[in-house]
């Protein structure tokens, strides 16, 4: 099947009710789980562990190998980490069962937003909400008295300041690793410029002057960061941060925890959450809303399918969460947001977007990925940038039968 779009079902909630117990049951049924690797994920899987008889590979690379791992028969995994992108090749590939049941008979202290539904079947447990927003070093501003930036407009006059301050080896950071990352940041910024992404149904529309508008931006944010920004990923700019060497990026919220671990980190408690920056003043933040959660393999048996989803409700606990307020905004009864989410929960209650995925802006995606760099690197004016990336996913959608 080919899914079109992917909703999380009701409004975002930042406070639930209710309790988790811990683990109450000896699990007998060997459970693997494949997920990404940040704080949340480590927190989440400890706690299904508890329940024995369960592994967890936690890879940044998750998304590409997913897809051939829950393919395989018997599925290599009983338990996949998602979020809305990275769910749309195992419902295409139809490698996920419907949970419906499994709800019912474990699922009783999920809450209605956590149930990811497609076409009326529950396809998904969503345990916490995701979104790109600004971290800032609150010693550096406020030492050059520079106000929390609340546009990119702002944010360049900013990073301009610092720079001549000398205060940091680089003003900035960002997520611009070519691929995934890179079209990320391109895709939140579009949105903030007010860019769609289609026209008439599966047509690619982003060729267009918010297109222009999106990889300009970008291109001035650049002027800012090291020079190595191509291979800067998430846990490039966040070790960049706990270093001391960037003052400013729009990070993952899943990564603010990792600001104030004592272990690794030179600026515990100086990284502050604020909202993302609007790409248009007075318009919504220039960033997307995700959700990360659970999905159980189709090719495994159904004593293999119970035990899964049991050890991850297990997983998914009051104990857990209140452990480890401070790396997610949780989704999971129980949690009660901290200084840490209060960036998530500005660029939400901002009006950010929930990020439109399905099986064309997978295709969108990766088209982006592979050629936003062109123009970031001076191979490529920005509307031939634009209209090679279109000609690009429509390759791929025809190939896919999306567009004929």
């Amino acid at each position: 099947m080919n899914m079109r779009t992917i909703i999380l079902a009701g409004a975002v909630s930042l406070l639930s009710t209710g309790a988790y117990a811990a683990c109450d049951f000896e699990n007998t049924v060997q459970v693997k789980s494949l997920s990404a690797g940040f704080e949340a994920w480590k927190a989440a899987t400890a706690a299904m562990a508890e329940c024995g008889n369960f592994e967890a590979e936690l890879d940044q690379e998750f998304r590409t190998k997913q897809p051939a791992a829950f393919a395989a028969n018997p599925s290599l995994y009983q338990i996949g980490g998602v979020a809305n992108g990275t769910l749309v090749p195992l419902m295409n590939d139809g490698t996920v069962r419907p949970l419906d049941d499994l709800v019912a008979k474990y699922g009783q202290n999920l809450t209605p937003n956590q149930l990811i539904k497609i076409d009326g079947e529950v396809m998904a447990v969503a345990m916490m909400v995701n979104t790109q927003h600004l971290m800032y070093r609150e010693d550096i501003l406020n030492d050059l008295g520079i106000a929390v930036p609340k546009t990119y407009d702002e944010v360049l006059a900013a990073a301009e300041k610092i720079k001549a301050a000398g205060v940091v080896d680089y003003p900035l950071g960002a997520t611009y690793k070519a691929g995934w990352n890179l079209a990320q940041d391109f895709e939140n910024m579009y949105i903030g410029f007010g860019g769609t992404f289609f026209a008439d149904g599966s047509m690619p529309s982003i060729n267009n002057d918010q297109g222009v508008a999106a990889l300009e931006m970008m291109k001035r944010l650049t002027a800012y960061m090291d020079p190595e920004y191509l291979v800067s990923d998430s846990t490039y700019v966040q070790q960049q941060f706990q270093q001391g060497k960037i003052a400013m990026a729009n990070l993952w919220a899943s990564r603010a925890g990792a600001m104030n671990d004592e272990a690794e980190s030179q600026v515990v408690g100086k990284v502050i959450m604020a909202s993302a920056p609007a790409a248009i003043l007075g318009e919504k933040p220039a960033s997307t809303l995700w959700w990360d959660g659970i999905v159980i393999a189709k090719n495994i048996t159904d004593e293999e399918a119970d035990a899964a989803f049991r050890v991850a409700m297990a997983g998914l606990n009051k104990e857990m969460v209140q452990a480890n307020s401070d790396v997610a905004v949780w989704l999971v009864a129980g949690f009660e947001p901290g200084p840490l989410a209060q960036g998530a929960v500005e660029t939400a209650m901002n009006g950010t977007v929930p990020y439109p995925a399905s099986s064309e802006m997978g295709l969108m995606h990766t088209a982006l990925g592979n050629g936003v760099s062109d123009f970031l690197t001076g191979a490529k004016d920005a509307k031939t940038t634009l209209a090679d990336i279109e000609a690009a996913y429509l390759t791929a959608a025809k190939e896919a039968g999306l567009v004929k």
